[in-house]
């Protein structure tokens, strides 16, 4: 019984209204929702629905009718602009993601172009560096050239030599 005072003699917790635990949960769930009201399936369903809805309020009497035609269909209208006042701020919370992973993958791309250009200078001055060491090396022919002009050399000092 003690227990149960105690429990009353304090007053309860304020129940705070609980945000998504992640943002990235509410924002894929706004890509989700974008992604599915820009597809052609949602506008046939809303054309049904609506279609259902004007029909069944046209056709239907009077008293079965739930939003009357000669009152304009006011439901129907308060239902659509429900719809669109949510719409409208998820479909830009959407959007806005979309161009903060935009403003990602363009930097990346930037960085990955640079390195790349980096890279394809570095590889022009090896390459222009190696053109100039190719120029300083001796090719075959000179190397033959030269070995000719030894052996001739040492043919004439041996000749003079056995003279």
């Amino acid at each position: 019984m003690a227990e149960r005072e105690d429990g009353f003699s304090r007053p309860k917790a304020r129940r705070r209204l609980r945000l998504p635990e992640s943002k990235d949960r509410f924002g894929r769930f706004t890509e989700a929702f974008a992604r599915g009201m820009g597809t052609p399936a949602f506008l046939f369903g809303m054309t049904i629905f609506c279609g259902f809805w004007l029909t069944y309020n046209s056709i239907a009497p009077p008293e079965a009718q739930f939003d009357p035609q000669d009152q304009g269909f006011p439901l129907l209208t308060l239902v659509l602009s429900l719809q669109a006042s949510y719409a409208a701020p998820l479909l830009l919370l959407a959007q806005n993601r979309q161009d903060d992973r935009d403003r990602v993958q363009i930097e990346q791309d930037r960085l990955r172009a640079e390195r790349n250009l980096n890279d394809t200078e570095y590889l022009a001055r090896e390459v222009v560096a190696l053109r100039m060491a190719m120029r300083d090396m001796a090719t075959r022919e000179f190397i033959r050239a030269e070995l000719k002009s030894f052996v001739d050399d040492l043919d004439e000092r041996r000749a003079r030599d056995d003279a």
